[in-house]
């Protein structure tokens, strides 16, 4: 990387591929990555990527249903199909591998919208390819938009899945609701031992939860849309009650968000963590941020890849390190350039 002059507090870094650039505040040059390979490209809305054994990834396309095989590598093979229900914001959501793939237990699941509601089903996947549908959980309310989607295996083995408010803001606060929640089950959809409200509920009062991860010390962290104010990024708890629709943004009731950001600069969907931070893809803010998660610069956030690559869904840490992010500027709301939409992988 070629140091560029300082203005004022802040230092511009050239990243080399594609002339990309990132700003930096002093003490966070750890944060810095740098573009790498582009993976796959014209694929339509790519949403969850879930790492197979090896390092390759399936990534799913919300608008087809079509799920890819794109080789660490680079290039992609088409290794499945879910018919979905793509209006608005629904469709073929998030992905996620059984923690004990690669000990036989060879199951991928898949969060997508019907006519009639959102649900996750799990296919065993062989000789490259995805074998049939078995259901996991279905009723997840849905709508047009706030569908939420993101799955992601915790500790002990247990499947947590994000869901939307479904555009109903008051199901946040409904327990028995399974709208605007973090939901906690077993691999085949069972309730398990130590939920706080003896049903799948974990957490509760979100509006469209769009990314969960679990950090290298075992804490979950979930990305959020605001409405009209405010973005957020949580660290989620059990039986937490994270205030929508009483509280957008900090100060109102329900536990207090980690971070926000103006709803202008973000609207984040994918997060990953590594090296102590963590890493929200932002859509309407056509960027990469890095929030820093300990330490006494905890919560210091900085804004990567600026406008470089146009709305980015979905980041995901790779078994090599490096991250795989998706862009989505064929949904309607982005400009497509010529290769989008587009899997690249970004080292740290």
């Amino acid at each position: 990387m070629t140091p560029m002059p300082a203005i004022g507090r802040r230092t511009l870094l050239g990243l080399g591929a594609g002339g990309a650039a990132l700003t930096l505040v002093p003490g966070t040059a750890e944060a810095a990555p740098r573009l790498g390979a582009v993976l796959a490209r014209d694929l339509v809305v790519p949403w969850g990527v879930a790492f197979l054994p090896h390092g390759d990834a399936l990534v799913s396309e919300r608008m087809t249903g079509r799920i890819y095989r794109v080789r660490k590598g680079g290039g992609k093979r088409l290794v499945g199909r879910i018919p979905v229900e793509a209006t608005g914001e629904g469709g073929l959501l998030g992905l996620a591998v059984h923690p004990k793939f690669a000990e036989g237990r060879n199951w991928v699941y898949a969060y997508f919208t019907t006519a009639t509601d959102n649900r996750i089903v799990r296919m065993r996947f062989a000789r490259n390819q995805l074998g049939r549908r078995r259901l996991v959980l279905a009723g997840i309310p849905s709508d047009r938009i706030h569908c939420g989607g993101r799955l992601r295996f915790g500790p002990g083995g247990m499947l947590f899945a994000s869901t939307g408010d479904a555009n109903v803001p008051s199901l946040a606060q409904d327990r028995r609701s399974l709208a605007g929640k973090i939901l906690r089950m077993t691999p085949t959809g069972k309730v398990p031992k130590g939920n706080p409200f003896g049903n799948h509920v974990w957490s509760l009062g979100h509006r469209n939860v769009q990314g969960i991860v679990f950090d290298d010390r075992g804490r979950l962290w979930a990305s959020e849309f605001g409405a009209s104010s405010f973005d957020e990024m949580n660290r989620i708890v059990k039986g937490g009650n994270y205030g929508w629709p009483h509280a957008e943004g900090a100060g109102g009731p329900g536990r207090q968000p980690f971070v926000t950001w103006a709803t202008s600069e973000c609207s984040p969907s994918g997060i990953a963590t590594a090296k102590g931070w963590a890493y929200v893809g932002a859509l309407r803010g056509r960027s990469l941020w890095a929030v820093r998660l300990n330490g006494p610069r905890a919560g210091r956030k900085v804004r990567l890849f600026e406008n470089r690559l146009g709305r980015i869904r979905t980041v995901e840490r790779a078994p090599d390190g490096s991250l795989w992010i998706t862009t989505s500027n064929r949904d309607g709301r982005g400009t497509p350039g010529p290769a989008d939409d587009r899997v690249l992988r970004v080292r740290l």
